[in-house]
């Protein structure tokens, strides 16, 4: 009788389309279900798998791997790497069963961390949360538009005919046409965005084989297997080969950013408690396998390595996969379906974004929080939290036409502000396994490993974040130095600041809604 009454409470006149367990979950946690279960395990998945983008992000960020490490940096950083992230993700995936809410990483800090700081601990990871995400389609929007931009100087660089001329307001502006394509997906056509998922996930394991297939059939001739597992670079001019190295692990870490974004969605997914967990997992595996291969591809077929490092249009996978194929015809076409995806990653993103947003709102940590934290009744969708979140990224591409190196540094500050959200709750969940009781049980449980991967994801994201703020190259000049060492830390004094003023008053801590389970 209880269980209908809370079940009646919480999904009031919206069809929503939720499971019993899903509507138990929702009156643990305190929380009013909102939003219509649109998503099952397949379109969520899409929509993960996708979002991250791992093989194309691995073509896209070469650079920094092939600078520092080299061809078989590459190779080790990234086997390396995956171990500590995937141990990340099955520590969050847990954590994710137990408390599956939009909120995320900040709500899981609030429920699991020390009492008497879970407080600000929270609305610190909430901040850095929702400053990261927005970076993060800020970024994407920016590749993209950057992308074409490298296409058309690539086709258009023959001093005999029309040569593209390379402006930073015209990557603006591409950076805006993108914002909006992504906008208009996530509020107009938010009836076609969970079937659509399923189709752009057959988009992006079809477009690997597009990519993968032709680079070793065109190919004139592959490097040796001395050159791709042994041969190491130091063109950054580091120290030590190892600490080049480890600077290069930025291709890996970059192609991985955001594995959390399904817990973001959970509010829209049905089952969430064990589908979002998995979705996490499988996600991590299908994108670590297809990168992995990706990489290797690109590594035997790519070319000479001088060669690749010098590209005019910015990016290195476009005189590598040309190398490869002998046509600029084939090298479009892959660049085209990279772009595609990115676009699609860019769409994800945004919801993803505008979800972590409301949610953030919901608890009244966000100024204006009534307006971000309102869901249209129609549409299930927080409209403003979608528009403001465009908004912001189409301010911050502004920074562009002044200074590219400006926003670079805006931008890569969310690789830092995201692993810190990942950080903070797994070090909670690692106090309360030391409790009496422990964790509460979920549908997703590491059971007795969890400790030990707890410990060990823990360590790598501390030890992972320290290169995320480290330039490509030593003794780098002003505008070659990566500044999100700075802008983080302006984050974290902005989100100290507006605690202490604002936050502390108004802000409404999750766990004091959560509800003991009977």
């Amino acid at each position: 009788m209880k269980r209908a009454m809370d079940k009646e409470m919480v999904s009031h006149d919206v069809g929503i389309d939720a499971t019993d367990q899903d509507d138990w979950d929702m009156q643990r946690l305190g929380k009013t279900q909102q939003f219509k279960r649109n998503f099952r395990f397949y379109s969520i998945l899409g929509f993960t798998t996708t979002l991250m983008a791992t093989w194309e992000s691995i073509l896209l960020t070469s650079t920094y791997g092939l600078i520092d490490g080299g061809r078989a940096g590459m190779v080790y950083v990234y086997i390396g790497s995956f171990v500590g992230f995937f141990s990340a993700v099955i520590s969050m995936a847990e954590i994710a069963s137990i408390s599956p809410t939009s909120g995320g990483q900040y709500h899981w800090v609030s429920e699991f961390a020390w009492p008497r700081c879970q407080r600000f601990l929270s609305y610190l990871t909430g901040w850095l949360s929702v400053l990261g995400w927005q970076a993060a389609f800020a970024s994407i929007c920016y590749l993209c538009g950057t992308l074409i931009q490298g296409l058309l100087v690539f086709n258009y660089s023959d001093p005999s005919g029309w040569v593209y001329s390379f402006e930073r307001w015209h990557g603006t502006l591409l950076t805006i046409a993108i914002a909006a394509v992504g906008t208009v997906v996530n509020t107009w056509g938010y009836k076609i965005l969970p079937p659509m998922e399923g189709l752009i996930l057959a988009i992006h394991l079809l477009g690997f084989v597009a990519v993968v297939v032709p680079m070793w059939v065109m190919s004139p001739g592959q490097a040796s297997g001395e050159s791709v597992w042994k041969e190491f670079t130091n063109s950054g001019e580091w120290p030590s080969m190892g600490l080049a190295c480890l600077v290069g692990q930025l291709t890996p870490i970059f192609s991985w950013t955001g594995p959390d974004a399904a817990t973001h969605m959970s509010e829209e997914v049905q089952n969430a408690a064990f589908v979002v967990p998995w979705c996490m997992v499988s996600t991590a595996l299908i994108n670590g396998a297809l990168g992995f291969i990706m990489l290797i591809t690109l590594l035997y077929n790519m070319g000479d390595l001088q060669d690749v490092l010098s590209p005019a249009s910015g990016f290195s996978f476009i005189p590598a996969v040309n190398h490869a194929t002998g046509s600029v015809a084939a090298t479009n076409g892959v660049a085209a379906i990279i772009l595609v995806m990115e676009v699609c990653s860019a769409i994800g993103i945004l919801a993803t974004v505008s979800r972590q947003t409301f949610a953030f709102a919901r608890d009244d940590a966000l100024p204006f929080s009534k307006h971000l934290a309102h869901v249209n009744r129609r549409t299930q969708i927080p409209v403003c939290s979608v528009l403001v979140s465009t908004i912001i990224t189409v301010l911050l591409s502004l920074i562009n036409i002044g200074s590219t190196a400006a926003f670079n540094a805006v931008a890569s500050v969310m690789i830092a502000a995201l692993f810190t959200t990942y950080i903070l709750p797994i070090a909670a969940v690692i106090r309360v396994r030391f409790q009496p009781g422990g964790i509460p049980p979920s549908r997703f449980s590491l059971g007795i490993f969890g400790l030990a991967i707890n410990v060990f994801s823990l360590a790598w994201l501390c030890f992972a974040i320290i290169f995320t703020f480290f330039p490509t190259a030593n003794h780098p000049t002003p505008v070659d130095m990566n500044w999100s060492i700075l802008v983080f830390g302006a984050v974290v004094i902005f989100a100290i600041v507006l605690y202490i003023v604002h936050g502390r008053r108004v802000y409404r801590s999750p766990v004091t809604q959560v509800r003991k389970a009977e």
